[in-house]
């Protein structure tokens, strides 16, 4: 495993347990209490923990170099693992409506306390330090499934918030506002669920990741490129593919076009972060183009 690897690989370490440890303490007083939102809230934290597995799985899958079957080697099951993790994410979305829903039903008065206060606020500050720290190592990293874990650990604090003000209402003599506000936690914790997937789906269908005519700019400013034609790039941030076809004059020497295809390549990967590899085709341009 490389370094970005191993790194990436000690935080969601590190943040699965925070994780564990704030879910254990909502669901625990939610469930002494019979408040869903805090059940709700407790059991999102806890997919936010089966999420970190998920994302070391994916991780340790990721590092593999490149072998025969596999030649652009294995980054993109970094993004699968993400992808499962927004699955996962809205999977327990749907079963939070599906215990609102019961509850509404029922009409079962849950119990409030300040001690509900002083673990919802706590949890929240413990899920707003994770999200920080896992997000900007995430940029720094360029690690799509860092970013995705983050963003999934981000919308525990919109909930906790929805949480308290259940239990806010709760306590004003409104007890139907907890349901009704674990179908809300409910929505947003779905709507981060399609933001992932939207973002890494985009990456598994080999989406545009640098804009052609910036990569057109800079092959043409090399000495000795006439034209520039056919640009394609692909990968994620960090891990990005670019082939093109440049146009040389006709009558130019092998050994004189290979050089320009070396500067070609090493210009792109100076001007453009994460460029791993360059395929460049040499092609002659048409006469009136190289007169």
């Amino acid at each position: 495993m490389d370094e970005r690897s191993r790194q990436i690989k000690n935080i969601m370490i590190q943040v699965l347990f925070l994780n564990l440890a704030v879910s254990f303490a909502k669901i625990g007083y939610g469930l002494l209490t019979n408040t869903l939102s805090m059940q709700s809230d407790g059991y999102h934290s806890m997919f936010d923990g089966v999420s970190n597995i998920v994302g070391l799985i994916g991780i340790q899958a990721a590092s593999k170099p490149p072998d025969s079957e596999h030649p652009y080697g294995h980054r993109k099951f970094e993004t699968m693992a993400s992808v499962f993790i927004a699955v996962l994410l809205m999977f327990a979305g749907f079963n939070i409506v599906n215990s609102a829903l019961h509850r509404l039903g029922t009409g079962t008065i849950p119990e409030v306390t300040t001690f509900s206060f002083l673990v919802m606020i706590g949890t929240m500050a413990i899920n707003y330090m994770v999200t920080t720290y896992e997000h900007r190592n995430g940029v720094k990293l360029q690690s799509e499934v860092l970013i995705a874990d983050s963003m999934h650990t981000k919308s525990d604090i919109y909930v906790s918030i929805s949480v308290i003000l259940g239990l806010v209402s709760i306590k004003a003599g409104f007890p139907i506002l907890d349901p009704i506000i674990a179908i809300i936690i409910s929505g947003i914790i779905v709507y981060t669920g399609i933001r992932i997937i939207m973002k890494s789906s985009s990456v598994l269908c080999d989406t545009c990741q640098l804009n052609a005519e910036e990569i057109h700019n800079v092959v043409c400013a090399v000495e000795g490129v006439i034209g520039c034609s056919n640009i394609r790039s692909r990968g994620t941030a960090g891990h990005i593919y670019i082939d093109l076809h440049v146009e040389v004059h006709p009558t130019m020497p092998t050994l004189r076009s290979h050089d320009i295809a070396d500067t070609v390549e090493y210009e792109l990967k100076q001007h453009f972060e994460g460029v791993q590899d360059v395929v460049i085709h040499i092609e002659p341009a048409p006469l009136e183009a190289a007169s």
